[in-house]
């Protein structure tokens, strides 16, 4: 059932409330202080297809604002698994979009929860997850999750904050992803999200025995920073 204008505004102003809230509880793992614009989902969610019924995975879905954005996309079709480590947040996910299935789970734990389903690969993941504040390590464990299970032909997207785009972790990110996938494609800042953003869309996973030459990511980034 699609919300009123004004049940979206009202649901959008208690998820900030509640972004907030775990923000101060948690810092480094939620690493936002309100949830994500709509013009920044429309932008991340844009690979998931309009037609057939795909396997969508959400990646720190926190309270549903690329929730809502891949469930407009879907109208109903394939299946949509949000994975939210935050048991507050699943709970808010669950009751928002009872269509989709909400599983409290790490990111890490992909391939895990997708084989427990019955499914094998992701033709599209999407991330909320805070990239720039993971370490190295975690980084390449999480990316290496998401290229395993994601398919050969499917599109993995992340967005980082404008703000912190020349802070270590982001840049690391940055290499990380050329290490994993061969299609590395950086968007213009969407100035209307608050705080500034822009997105990473990644595509042609790399076999884990084969590196980027250099170790870099070799992908152009278009546009990127404006």
């Amino acid at each position: 059932m699609r919300l009123t204008a004004r049940e979206d505004d009202v649901t959008d102003a208690w998820s900030r409330a509640a972004f907030l809230r775990e923000y101060v509880r948690a810092p480094f793992s939620v690493a936002a202080v309100t949830p994500s614009g709509r013009a920044l989902a429309g932008l991340v969610t844009a690979p998931v297809p309009h037609r057939g019924d795909p396997v969508i995975v959400e990646l720190g879905a926190g309270t549903g604002a690329f929730t809502a954005a891949v469930q407009r996309r879907l109208a109903g079709r394939g299946h949509h698994l949000a994975i939210e480590i935050n048991e507050r947040f699943a709970g808010v996910l669950a009751a928002r979009f009872p269509q989709v299935d909400v599983a409290v789970a790490d990111a890490f734990r992909l391939r895990e929860v997708l084989a427990g389903r019955g499914l094998d690969r992701a033709d599209v993941i999407v991330s909320g997850l805070p990239w720039a504040a993971f370490t190295a390590a975690r980084q390449d464990e999480l990316l290496s999750a998401v290229a395993g299970a994601l398919a050969p032909a499917g599109a993995f997207t992340a967005f980082g904050y404008t703000l912190f785009r020349a802070a270590p972790g982001a840049r690391r990110l940055r290499r990380a992803l050329g290490d994993h996938f061969e299609e590395v494609v950086t968007g213009r800042t969407v100035w209307a999200n608050l705080p500034p953003a822009f997105v990473h869309i990644c595509r042609r996973p790399r076999e884990p025995w084969l590196p980027s030459p250099g170790g870099g990511c070799r992908a152009g980034a278009v546009g990127a920073g404006r």
